[in-house]
């Protein structure tokens, strides 16, 4: 793919959608939002796009999109039928064998993407060794697929047959009949999708794959259409889950590669953060107007995960980061429970009507609300002064609260902004301690249009010592996009243990999969600064869980394979804390990553400071001492090196960073901002 001058990166959240654009040539970033179009996504794209003055000229559109979780999440897929071995139909439906909750007989297992009336089978059988016990009954697939012609509802067809993992030729064989017999219903195999062990997880991946297909394949051909009418649609690249681009073309062929698309953009940017501050551990806040999304970087790398579930019991297995994500953002909605106490979300206000404040008919209360009653938000200075908001109709939604509660509105709001800071803190507990992380060696990123907001507030009750505003906080995803790289990721499950390893099996394997991820990059248009990458997922004999080991050479050899065992037991006691020399080690999976490495912007340096920072005005802001008048500073006057002394606020056009009193801040050479307290 040929190299551009001009690169815009879109991140469609849930309220606005955010634009970055940065041109190679000059090294000048761009960066401007407006609201979200929750009808018809596209539109929002267009109006911000509309403010490029030469869109024929742009190189490259970057892409973040929630269509697929959106999909997900709400159950608005495809109706899917579901192929597999005779005797497996209910694989799907009895799932795994742990429960949600032990002791509450009221529980009922997640559904399936899929009903058991669409649950279809064949007669086949290959064995864990890859010998074909019952050979596939062709004839009995043609019969299958005439059943779902006259059906006439399937939308998709999801495959997945037993130990096709192992020897796919049956599964091939049933996807290309059925192409044949169906060539408007797509296909998705468990092989091409996620050819690991452990029925239940590769058939609910399947099965999701293929849910999405008809829906991602419906959008993306709409927004093609859309973006070919001002010229761009060759030019627009497709963020994956696991941080990687993709092309439209290639993102709608594997649809379940986009489950978590947006959210990943912070984190990219995150890793960049860490590199260029030399700050190893990071831990991401990424607060918008509907969600919340954190993530870490340990050591500069963000951590890659196929251990991910749509909702409980429910997995979806394929490569990606590691992000958690909950119901929490500037839009979220007060709201009494049954016993008068105050909640706040999951619901949001979203942006259409969005908070009171915005005006646009929302009468609703939220965190947004609650922000601008607490002075902490400007009303004449949101989005750079581009947006006045209501700070009459916030006050009146917040008062409606208070006076259920029997509060003042500055408390009810104080209340929701401290119980929305609660909810968040679950995320980064999530992300931290439930990984046997300490926060007290992280730094806490804000980003979002929110998370500067609230980023003192976090590193106080989640125990973190430093925060980090980085520069284009409230476009930090989408900024993250810029940075992106194409990627696909290839895994198989090839298991063998340590005394019996068959090193020619597993070179086999490894080159095959090195191969397949070249060349679905290079499908894709992508063929310049191909990096690759393998790894090898193990554990002890009898163990549950594997440790990930990068693997640096081409080939399973005499000299690579004792390094490997080696390696391991030193790895096993750096994260566990013990080894066991000696021991039988078994390989489970076989990983390649192939990169298609894009040029990095680089950020430019601010000048030195050659004075104390002034403030532009004050304004009373409400903090947990008290009203308080503080000095109000514009971040684009800050240099390197200026400190700012607590309690103040500094603004920007796209958010607002509140400093509570004792707190310092100091900006570094590239303009980020450090907190501490």
């Amino acid at each position: 793919m040929t190299e551009t001058t001009r690169t815009v990166a879109i991140d469609i959240g849930g309220t606005f959608t955010d634009f970055v654009a940065y041109d190679q040539g000059t090294g000048r970033i761009e960066t401007w939002k407006n609201l979200t179009t929750p009808h018809e996504p596209i539109e929002g794209v267009l109006e911000g796009l509309s403010r490029v003055d030469d869109t024929g000229a742009l190189g490259k559109i970057r892409l973040g999109t929630t269509i697929a979780t959106n999909a997900l999440l709400t159950r608005r897929g495809a109706k899917v039928a579901y192929v597999t071995t005779t005797g497996f139909r209910d694989v799907l439906f009895i799932q795994r064998a742990n429960r949600r909750s032990h002791y509450d007989i009221t529980w009922i297992k997640p559904r399936p993407l899929v009903a058991r009336a669409d649950c279809l089978e064949v007669p086949e059988r290959i064995s864990a060794q890859g010998e074909v016990i019952e050979p596939l009954d062709e004839q009995a697939v043609r019969d299958l697929a005439a059943r779902i012609r006259a059906d006439g509802t399937i939308e998709a067809i999801a495959v997945c047959t037993l130990f096709s993992y192992i020897d796919p030729a049956h599964e091939l064989r049933i996807r290309d009949i059925l192409a044949e017999e169906l060539p408007d219903i797509p296909v998705s195999t468990s092989y091409e999708v996620l050819p690991k062990w452990k029925e239940y997880d590769r058939a609910s991946t399947t099965v999701a794959d293929a849910y999405l297909k008809p829906v991602v394949s419906d959008h993306f051909r709409r927004m093609q259409v859309r973006l070919d009418e001002i010229g761009v649609g060759a030019r627009v690249g497709v963020i994956k889950s696991n941080g990687g681009e993709a092309t439209l073309k290639g993102a709608a062929e594997s649809p379940v590669q986009m489950t978590l698309s947006g959210p990943t953009g912070a984190v990219v940017a995150t890793r960049a953060l860490s590199q260029m501050t030399g700050i190893a551990n990071l831990v991401t806040f990424d607060m918008g107007g509907t969600s919340t999304d954190c993530s870490t970087v340990v050591d500069g790398q963000e951590h890659v995960t196929t251990d991910f579930e749509i909702e409980w019991g429910v997995p979806i297995q394929i490569p990606m980061i590691d992000i958690q994500t909950i119901g929490a953002g500037g839009g979220s909605i007060a709201w009494i429970d049954k016993g008068g106490m105050l909640r706040m979300g999951p619901q949001s206000a979203g942006a259409d009507p969005g908070p009171a404040c915005y005006g646009r008919g929302g009468t609703e209360a939220t965190v947004t609300d609650a922000n601008v009653v607490l002075g902490r938000i400007s009303p004449d200075n949101f989005l750079g002064g581009q947006m006045k908001l209501d700070a009459d109709a916030a006050h009146a939604a917040v008062a409606r609260v208070a006076e259920q509660l029997g509060m003042a509105p500055d408390e009810a709001a104080f209340a929701m902004v401290q119980i929305a800071n609660n909810n968040m803190l679950g995320a980064l507990r999530a992300v931290l301690l439930q990984r046997g992380l300490d926060p007290r060696d992280f730094t806490l990123v804000a980003s979002g249009g929110a998370g500067p907001v609230h980023l003192t507030d976090l590193m106080e009750i989640a125990g973190i010592p430093a925060g980090l505003v980085p520069n284009h906080p409230g476009q930090f995803s989408a900024f993250g996009f810029i940075m992106t790289d194409a990627r696909v990721d290839r895994h198989r499950t090839v298991q063998q243990i340590s005394k019996f390893f068959d090193g020619a099996r597993a070179t086999e394997a490894m080159t095959a999969l090195v191969d397949d991820a070249v060349a679905d990059l290079v499908g894709q248009g992508y063929t310049d600064r191909i990096e690759v990458y393998r790894s090898i997922e193990a554990r002890y004999l009898g163990q549950n869980h594997e440790l990930e080991l990068s693997f640096p050479g081409n080939a399973f050899d005499d000299e690579t394979i004792p390094d490997l065992w080696e390696r391991f037991h030193q790895e096993h006691e750096a994260r566990f804390g013990f080894s066991i020399p000696g021991e039988t080690i078994e390989t489970v999976n076989l990983k390649a990553v192939a990169v298609a490495v894009s040029k990095r912007p680089e950020m430019p340096q601010l000048p030195q400071a050659e004075g104390p920072a002034a403030a532009t005005g004050t304004r009373r802001v409400r903090y947990k001492e008290g009203w308080l008048e503080v000095p109000v500073y514009d971040r684009a006057s800050l240099r390197q090196g200026h400190e700012i002394e607590g309690p103040a606020v500094i603004e920007e056009a796209a958010t607002v960073t509140i400093l509570r009193p004792a707190d310092r801040l100091s900006v570094d050479r590239f303009g980020n901002m450090m907190v501490k307290d």
